[in-house]
């Protein structure tokens, strides 16, 4: 039988909900190891609603969760209804949503408060000793709910221009967490906290680069589940 993981999204779009890409690749590599999959968002509006031709900030409303309900194919719940109790681990995909929606982190940084649904998810599976996958920008969750523990965002320098959100790795530092320096087709696995972090869209670079890091995520958090 398949292991039972929870995805958590943010919206729908890069810029103001979860990055498809990321979250279509780690449906991809769960539907591949076999994992029975359920899909959850928080039932919020979003912090903002960014038109994703011009890259800038329109005047409408919108629902996390009816927005997230697009990746899912419409097979969705609120976040508030999970139980960590029915499943084997969770993983959350990036995308700025994450920072706006999931927390405060696109407006507070290091000071960012987390949604309580969020908050209240990874602690029971933390607590229940069930894996958390996160990438790209998500990991700075965990490095807000689990001081000490440790993840990756690709790089703490901006390393030949493919790192430009490098500083956000001296933000999770300062947090009380280790940062260790991975490439984009890696993941880390923090084995005391059970926490599996890649950097994704952090990094520039190829798609297949992306979706193989990915991968690697997904891997892993199904060895530990």
């Amino acid at each position: 039988m398949g292991k039972r993981v929870a995805l958590v999204l943010a919206g729908c779009g890069v810029f103001d909900g979860s990055e498809i890409h990321e979250a279509s690749a780690a449906l991809v590599h769960l539907s591949r190891a076999g994992a029975e999959v359920k899909i959850f968002a928080p039932n919020i509006e979003q912090r903002d609603v960014v038109n994703h031709l011009k890259g800038s900030p329109t005047e409408e409303k919108r629902n996390v969760l009816v927005e997230s309900a697009r990746l899912a194919r419409g097979n969705i719940q609120d976040l508030a209804e999970l139980k960590a109790a029915e499943f084997d681990a969770v993983i959350f995909p990036g995308g700025f949503g994450v920072a706006k929606n999931l927390c405060s982190w696109a407006v507070d940084g290091k000071n960012c408060s987390v949604n309580e649904h969020v908050s209240s998810t990874l602690q029971a599976f933390h607590s229940a000793k069930k894996p958390i996958g996160l990438c790209c920008i998500s990991p700075v969750l965990a490095a807000k709910v689990f001081p000490g523990c440790e993840v990756t965002v690709g790089q703490d320098k901006n390393v030949d221009g493919r790192f430009p959100d490098a500083e956000t790795a001296s933000a999770i530092a300062e947090l009380g967490c280790k940062h260790i320096c991975k490439n984009v087709n890696e993941s880390h696995v923090d084995k005391a906290n059970k926490i599996v972090t890649t950097c994704a869209f952090m990094c520039k670079a190829p798609l297949h680069e992306i979706f193989d890091g990915i991968g690697t995520m997904v891997q892993e958090v199904l060895k530990l589940a």
